[in-house]
């Protein structure tokens, strides 16, 4: 395992370097003035479409499931521990200011989240069981030829293949590993779970959802996403309601530390500096919201809607629920409580279990440790349908019963990692969310480049959509 540690602390260098950030924020910087700004434009239209009735409109016939269902199941992905812990370990790797870094990607991140789902439901098609299958490969793959010609076919291929298999190991690493490690982490801390047991709870769970499908996993995601994301954040504001007089202090300091060397911070933490803080808020940034991955494209492909860009809206909430809101949450816990600088041997979810239990008491410890399986076991659910997908382009629809017992393993794996593999849990997570992110970066490269390479397409459809509401053939 230290060796595979090694390569892959060499290989995260490389696949986060700068070059990678500024393809990421290019890109959503590129989409935001190519496409006039959708999440400022159409940020009205968003809260409307949401939370409106033909956003739970499904067709049983065409196997597709509801605009709301398919942006439940991909919340449940993306509202995942890395609201908790990996905001958390953001802030201890990067300082304050890393918070900063996290909410400027998810700005732009919007945008990009927008575009890869009008790709997705443009290019979509049905697999040999009559399931809807869409996402980056099918994008790459379909589009490139459609738009470039048929010189592209082996470019377009080449690129989905990669995505694809990127797509399948990631599953494996941030999809279901780092998310039940922090789960078992958190019932430990919480109930003094044994990581073991909990390990064998989850796999058998995740089973019992994903045996039945896309239809099992939205009724699912659709109850418990919206339900986890009120109690979260009540329980946070009780956090904060609690420190009421330091928020402006940390907002502060996420604002001054993003630019200014951390370092005067008191009590700052040794290897702080703006471009670690620039660095790890961006890369975790992308792991909680997952714009530019790609990932969440797979289920939104598969929703009951009548324009791509009309699912596009969904993508716009998801960002902004998840890091302008959720993150926000955990990272103003951390700064208000002075968890950060006064625990500096703390990180992850237990920084996070501190800042709720310091003020809440065994409360804060409940609550969070709620919230952290919750998080968890949806993320979980989620991954598994980007998995199948992954798996089902790869190697057909017969593979879909091996992908399934092999993500309860991996389930089981990273549940009970450090008891298996030896070492302690915190240098264990540690190393989970570092693969994370490196899996995630070597997913978002062939996703960015068929972004950047079909803009035009995703111009011409949201002109499309702006012209038939206009005229009235499309209703908001």
């Amino acid at each position: 395992m230290e060796t595979v540690y090694k390569v892959n602390d060499w290989l995260n260098e490389i696949v986060w370097g700068p070059w990678m950030l500024v393809l990421l924020g290019g890109t959503g910087i590129y989409l935001t003035v190519l496409l006039g700004a959708p999440q400022l434009r159409y940020f009205g239209m968003v809260w409307k479409e949401v939370f409106g009735k033909r956003a739970h409109a499904a067709h049983a016939e065409s196997k597709s499931i509801s605009s709301f269902a398919a942006m439940a199941t991909a919340m449940a992905a993306t509202v995942g521990t890395g609201n908790i812990a990996g905001v958390a370990t953001a802030l201890h790797l990067g300082g304050p200011g890393a918070m900063f870094w996290m909410l400027v990607a998810a700005f732009f991140g919007m945008a990009t989240k927008f575009g890869e789902i009008v790709l997705a439901v443009n290019f979509r098609e049905k697999d040999k069981h009559g399931d809807w299958r869409g996402g980056t490969m099918y994008m790459l793959e379909k589009g490139l030829v459609q738009e470039k010609g048929e010189s592209w076919r082996p470019v377009g291929k080449g690129l989905a293949v990669l995505f694809a298999i990127f797509a399948f190991c990631s599953s494996f690493g941030g999809g279901s590993s780092v998310q039940a490690n922090s789960t078992a982490e958190g019932l430990k801390l919480g109930f003094n779970i044994d990581p073991v047991y909990s390990g064998i709870i989850m796999a058998v769970l995740v089973g019992l959802v994903i045996i039945g499908g896309l239809n099992s996993l939205s009724i699912v995601t659709t109850y418990i996403v919206p339900f986890m994301a009120v109690f979260y954040i009540v329980g946070a504001i009780a956090v904060l309601a609690f420190h009421a007089n330091l928020l402006l202090g940390a907002v502060v300091e996420v604002v001054t530390y993003a630019f200014k060397n951390p370092m005067a911070l008191p009590g700052a933490i040794a290897g702080w500096s703006v471009r670690v803080a620039v660095t790890k808020g961006m890369s975790r940034g992308v792991f909680s919201n997952e714009a530019g991955l790609g990932s969440a494209p797979m289920v939104h492909a598969t929703a009951n809607v009548d324009h791509p860009v009309r699912q596009g809206l969904y993508g716009i909430f998801e960002v902004f629920v998840d890091t302008f809101i959720i993150c926000s949450m955990t990272a103003l816990v951390v700064l208000g409580t002075d968890s950060l600088t006064g625990h500096p041997e703390l990180t992850g979810a237990q920084l996070t279990l501190f800042a709720f239990e310091s003020v809440l008491g065994s409360a804060g410890k409940y609550i969070l440790s709620i919230a952290l399986a919750l998080f968890a076991f949806t993320t979980i659910l989620g991954w598994y349908w980007y998995a199948e997908t992954a798996v089902v382009y790869l190697f057909g629809v017969w593979f879909k019963p091996i992908m399934k017992l092999l993500f309860m393993a991996m389930v089981f794996i990273g549940s009970a990692g450090s008891e298996i593999f030896g070492g302690s849990t915190n240098e264990f997570l540690s190393h989970l969310w570092d693969m994370g992110d490196t899996l995630n970066g070597l997913m978002a490269i062939p996703n960015l480049i068929g972004l950047l390479l079909l803009s035009g397409v995703i111009r011409r459809l949201v002109k499309d959509f702006d012209a038939k509401r206009k005229s009235g053939e499309l209703t908001v």
